[in-house]
């Protein structure tokens, strides 16, 4: 297929600036894979859909606030870094921008200089190689001096950090927020919990590869960039039950989905493990593990789009954007959500 195949055409004031308050009065399209029959409701209905002994997987990633406004120590430019990946120790992979000025050895102060990195390479695509040093705890610096890293499209300023990261989040390390769970408050949780639904948790910390553009006609020429994830034995007991039992795996998000197909994939069961992932779901793809999905809408000729028309058909999601756009629904990170079963 081709990624104009997958384009959309989306009215500027139908993407979303800020969330929707409370989280889950957002819209929610419901669509029957099997007919492509869309129904209208509300995110706080989506228990309806959920029956008991069902397993919801959540990615319970963290967003960290990864952009970071750097001085260069020599000529006091100022540089603009985004962390992308934890390499190891105090390395990170970074974009930098504007670029030249972030060439192998040139050294960077944060903040009141509590924060000192120096780029140590320039990776393929781009992006730097930075080695930290700081005094105390990394983390907890980050989360004085950085800022969060929301979407290009996301113009407004956010008031509150914390509308960015889902209410289960626990796990440093995402470059943007898994948005699927953006949706759910704790009283819903329960109410599902309420109802003999499982709920289990994965780990992928997102990075921006997710969401760089397709710069290929033929999308079988495409290649994503990687992206850690685990998976605990607990959560993998949860969700084995669920598929024993002959019910359902609901993934929220597509990064949930990627990381229990990945798992489904290379290790032909479900079972605890961690690594690395580039896996590209598209319209031929065999699901291995998913048998509903919580996702957003997103952007035109997306891998995002692509991976939800291998799950519900290439008609079926089409069609159900098209009745989106005409019904006036929010797009994008901060828009409303479909659930797909």
């Amino acid at each position: 297929m081709k990624t104009s195949d997958f384009y959309y055409d989306l009215p500027q004031e139908l993407i979303a600036q800020t969330p929707m308050e409370p989280r889950d009065a957002s819209r929610l399209l419901v669509m029957d894979r099997k007919t492509g029959e869309l129904s209208h409701r509300h995110f706080y209905d989506v228990v309806d859909y959920l029956e008991p002994g069902d397993c919801l997987v959540l990615n319970d990633s963290r967003v960290l606030p990864a952009r970071l406004f750097g001085v260069k120590e020599d000529t006091g430019a100022h540089v603009e870094f985004l962390l992308l990946t934890h390499r190891e120790g105090d390395d990170w992979e970074a974009l930098a921008g504007p670029g030249r000025r972030a060439k192998p050895g040139a050294r960077f102060t944060f903040g009141e200089g509590e924060l000192r990195a120096e780029v140590l390479d320039v990776l393929e695509g781009g992006n730097r190689l930075l080695r930290f040093s700081y005094e105390g705890n990394f983390y907890e610096i980050l989360d004085r001096i950085g800022t969060m890293p929301l979407p290009h499209y996301i113009t407004e300023e956010l008031k509150d950090q914390e509308r960015y990261q889902n209410v289960y989040s626990r796990e440093r390390g995402s470059a943007a927020a898994p948005t699927a769970g953006l949706h759910f408050t704790p009283e819903l949780l329960e109410r599902i919990r309420a109802k003999g639904v499982r709920i289990a948790f994965v780990t992928l910390h997102v990075g921006l590869g997710t969401f760089r553009p397709v710069k290929v006609e033929n999308i079988a020429e495409h290649r994503m960039h990687s992206e850690h994830y685990a998976l605990t034995e607990e959560n993998a007991v949860l969700i084995n039950a669920a598929k024993k039992e002959g019910k359902r795996v609901i993934a929220v998000g597509t990064t949930s989905c990627r990381t229990l197909e990945t798992i489904g994939t290379r290790e032909g069961c479900i079972r605890e493990c961690s690594g690395w992932t580039d896996i590209f779901i598209c319209p031929g793809y065999t699901f291995k593990v998913l048998d509903g999905l919580v996702t957003n809408f997103h952007l035109p000729e997306s891998t995002l789009i692509m991976l939800v028309s291998a799950f519900a058909g290439y008609e079926n999601t089409m069609n159900a954007y098209k009745v989106a756009v005409q019904e006036r629904y929010r797009f994008f990170s901060f828009g409303d959500a479909m659930l797909l079963l």
